[in-house]
This record gives C-alpha cells, sequence and structure tokens, in this order.
C-alpha cells in the first residue's frame, strides 16, 4: 500500500515537473507567484480592498494551473478550456492594469500600495501575454474549409 502511495506522489511530482517546463506551465506558475507577491503588498498597505483581486487571480490560475498539469481539459470535455483560459487572462489583465494604475497613482506615502501596483503592472502584462498566447490557440484551431461547390448547373 505504501509503494502505490510513493508512486502517486512521484508521478504528481514528475507532471508537476514536466508542466512547468513549458511555456503554459511557466506562464502559470509565474501568474500565480506575481498574484501572491501583490496579495502579501496589498494586505501590507493601509488599503487592504485591492488584494481581492490578487486573491480571485491566484485562484483561478491555480485551478486552470492543476487542470492542465493533470490533462483533466482532455477529460472534462464539457468546458472548453482554451476559451475559458482566454478570458480568465484578459479579465486577469484588465483587472490588474487598472487597479495598478490606480495603487501606484494614489498611492502616495503608502510605500507597499505603490509596490502592489507595480507587480501588478508586471502581472497585467503577463496575462495579457497569456491572453494573446490564448487567443493563438483559439485563432489556429478554427479550421475554414471552402464550401464544397457543384461542378455541373
Amino acid at each position: 500500500m505504501v509503494d502505490t502511495e510513493t508512486s502517486a506522489t512521484a508521478t504528481y511530482l514528475e507532471k508537476l515537473k514536466s508542466y512547468v517546463k513549458t511555456r503554459k506551465g511557466t506562464i502559470l506558475a509565474a501568474e500565480i507567484l506575481f498574484s501572491f507577491i501583490i496579495l502579501i503588498c496589498y494586505a501590507a498597505s493601509f488599503y487592504g480592498g485591492y488584494s481581492a483581486v490578487a486573491i480571485v487571480q491566484m485562484v483561478f490560475s491555480g485551478i486552470f494551473f492543476v487542470v492542465f498539469m493533470m490533462q483533466l481539459d482532455k477529460s472534462i470535455l464539457v468546458v472548453n478550456w482554451d476559451w475559458s483560459d482566454f478570458i480568465r487572462a484578459a479579465i486577469g489583465a484588465a483587472l490588474y492594469l487598472i487597479t495598478s494604475l490606480i495603487c501606484v497613482i494614489g498611492g502616495t506615502g503608502d510605500g507597499a500600495r505603490v509596490a502592489g501596483g507595480v507587480f501588478g503592472l508586471l502581472a497585467g502584462i503577463l496575462y495579457a501575454y497569456d491572453a494573446y498566447l490564448g487567443f493563438m490557440v483559439i485563432k489556429s484551431g478554427r479550421q475554414h474549409t471552402a464550401a464544397p461547390t457543384a461542378d455541373t448547373v
């Protein structure tokens, strides 16, 4: 019984290691890390209300990381994972850019808020890049075929 648990844990670690080495895995891991850093910065500032964006984006990025790492997107076909990931990344980019600009512009005297805003701008750029890659995956997935035409009239 112990051997099966050890081998199952080893396979999960192997999946984690191999997935983090991919481009999508690296981006999702970086999004989780940036969201955690932003959460710490916003929690240390006087205005902690901006931390909700970091919490939500960290949770959603973690969910998508696990789904793609375990290849659950191939077995759960009810959800269109490409579109869901694109929408998550696009909304994350917009929310991070908006809240980060507000924090950087209005964060006079609150260093943690300004630091969270700067990291948020970087995270917004990362989320925008992820949305761009997701859009390219969606765009390449569409196959347009010509309509059949009759040779005789």
